[in-house]
């Protein structure tokens, strides 16, 4: 199975979230096309399609991002390029904590997932997934990437305000939009976790 990306973090993640699964990077030389579809599913679809006709294998994609709830939403499927074409992970965590601070008083967020999965028949599934949390105003903790360092999870419990990147990896894989989806994925495929 193709794995329809060119971050090699969410590609070790994936790795570690779908134990069993003969995960493979894209090859050299497939290039994605531009994320500009509407939603996470779609834009994770078109790369799934991308990756199926290029090699002729099962593709899984991902699409995921945060929505801040003081946005609107934003930066959702632009959070990779909030701050503009090619910035930074941490010129775009930067800005999102600029603007929701400019926006009030309300720092609820969630990571957003959409892994598309094409099967070797041309099936065509989506497994989406939320994560719900808050922003807090400086980022904390040495793991992770993106907006981890400053997303504490609601889902570790009242009172445990660590941050996505001061988890474990087990712990975030546990309670992420990533994990949460590579869950049902791995159940559609049949996967022991």
């Amino acid at each position: 199975m193709i794995f329809a990306t060119g971050n090699r973090h969410k590609l070790r993640e994936l790795r570690e979230l779908l134990p069993g699964a003969d995960l493979d990077p894209l090859p050299e030389g497939v290039q994605l096309p531009p994320e500009d579809g509407n939603s996470f599913a779609e834009i994770a679809m078109v790369k799934a399609r991308t990756a199926n006709a290029a090699t002729g294998e099962a593709a899984v994609a991902d699409d995921s991002g945060i929505e801040a709830a003081g946005l609107g939403g934003r930066p959702g499927i632009y959070s990779a390029r909030f701050a503009g074409e090619g910035a930074s992970d941490e010129v775009n965590l930067e800005k999102l904590l600029r603007d929701v601070a400019a926006a009030g008083d309300d720092r609820r967020a969630a990571y957003v997932c959409a892994l598309a999965f094409i099967d070797e028949d041309g099936g065509e599934h989506v497994f989406e997934a939320r994560c719900e949390g808050y922003l807090i105003e400086e980022p904390r903790g040495e793991g992770g990437f993106g907006y981890d360092p400053a997303f504490v999870p609601v889902a570790t419990g009242a009172g445990d305000e660590r941050t996505m990147s001061e988890l474990s990896d087990a712990e975030k894989n546990e309670i992420s939009h990533r994990g949460l989806a590579a869950r049902k994925l791995a159940a559609h495929l049949g996967l022991k976790r």
